[in-house]
């Protein structure tokens, strides 16, 4: 079996929820040992839900090759522990409320002036400082803060993104800074001190419409399956009820789609569709065509003739078609007992075991972690 990238490393997680369970987790997939610190009563994830064989979801999910262990940081003794924890951590991961750590004296600023070498890593909901900076942060809140719900969903009424969006992007984000931390201590032998918030992903995902805003006064609306500003962009029902997503994305496109699926080649010369501002401008009269097209046929037929065409295209499948999709891919992870099924990793690599490790049962490693460092003194 090939080595894992980051054998060796030690990452001390001090986390709830999704942002920072999911930077974790990839470092632990990518073979780091990643001690999980919950609060005495557990990671708020593990009652989410009970989805699977009883349990959460979101934390079967999050938390695949974690060691648990059990701490009330009020008390004496476990917040020595947790500093012992720290003091031979390469890397430590928090995202409980504003404020918290720097009560409890494990701040960044702190920690990094004692261990230089160090990656301290804090996820919060809007950032270290402005007015909102103390504010308690979840997900859908992030969402409407950040003018996601502006611009996504249908123009009828706002809708929340239906999965955790900017938990997850604020995770991702978190994961990248660590990577580039840990490669930057290779060649400097110093840690660094990392911050991500949730806002600040979501903002960086808003970077078109923000543009479009600040330098042309018009954000983009909601425009359901639409694009504000390409044409033909969108869904189309079928004879069988399903309904098909076409993206043209080039006037070469547009003359094949016209040709091949529409029948109509001369449809590329009308004055009304020949670029692609004049197809927005006239995307209700285009629509209509491509719909009445579409409602002839099943939804199978305008698949092999969109493909045979050359023309993107998508269908809006049910929850339980994706998880029978051709391309679904899965991993066995042990549940006591059971074996259940969990997607794979989004790619690739050498060092990939083809199978997850359980996630741990609460404080399933307290005892042989308090042995492991209880005559550690902080160093």
């Amino acid at each position: 079996m090939n080595s894992k990238p980051y054998e060796g490393i030690t990452v001390v997680a001090l986390e709830q929820a999704v942002a920072a369970p999911y930077c974790s987790s990839r470092l632990a997939q990518a073979g780091a040992r990643v001690i999980k610190v919950e609060r005495p009563e557990g990671d708020f994830a593990r009652g989410y839900d009970r989805a699977v064989h009883g349990q959460a979801s979101y934390f079967l999910w999050l938390n695949t090759g974690k060691e648990s262990i059990a701490l009330d940081l009020k008390q004496a003794e476990d917040l020595a522990l947790m500093k012992r924890l720290i003091a031979k951590a390469d890397v430590f991961i928090q995202n409980l409320a504003p404020g918290a750590v720097d009560r409890l004296g494990l701040g960044s600023a702190a920690l990094r002036a004692l261990y230089p070498r160090l990656i301290t890593l804090d996820i919060s909901g809007y950032g270290q400082s402005g007015e909102r900076a103390n504010l308690k942060a979840y997900d859908f809140l992030v969402q409407g803060e950040s003018g996601l719900l502006a611009v996504s969903g249908a123009p009828q009424a706002y809708g929340r993104i239906g999965v955790s969006l900017c938990d997850i992007g604020a995770g991702m984000y978190a994961l990248s800074a660590v990577q580039q931390a840990l490669f930057l201590r290779e060649r400097t032998g110093h840690g660094a001190s990392l911050h991500v918030s949730l806002f600040s992903g979501a903002f960086d995902w808003m970077a078109v419409p923000l543009l479009h805003q600040i330098y042309s006064n018009k954000a983009p609306a909601r425009v359901g399956l639409q694009h504000p500003s390409i044409a033909p962009y969108g869904g189309f029902r079928c004879a069988d009820d399903e309904i098909l997503l076409i993206s043209v994305q080039n006037n070469r496109e547009f003359a094949r789609l016209c040709e091949h699926v529409l029948g109509d080649a001369a449809l590329a010369q009308d004055m009304r569709f020949k670029e692609n501002a004049d197809r927005v401008k006239h995307r209700e009269a285009l629509d209509a065509l491509i719909s009445q097209r579409f409602a002839m046929h099943s939804r199978a037929d305008m698949e092999k003739s969109l493909q045979s065409a050359d023309i993107a295209f998508g269908g809006i499948n049910t929850v339980a078609a994706v998880a029978d999709h051709a391309q679904a891919r899965y991993w066995p992870m042990r549940l006591g007992e059971a074996q259940i099924q969990m997607m794979a990793p989004p790619f690739d690599a050498d060092w990939q075991t083809g199978s997850f490790d359980a996630a741990p049962d609460l404080d399933q490693h307290g005892a042989s972690i308090r042995r492991e460092f209880a005559c550690l003194p902080p160093e």
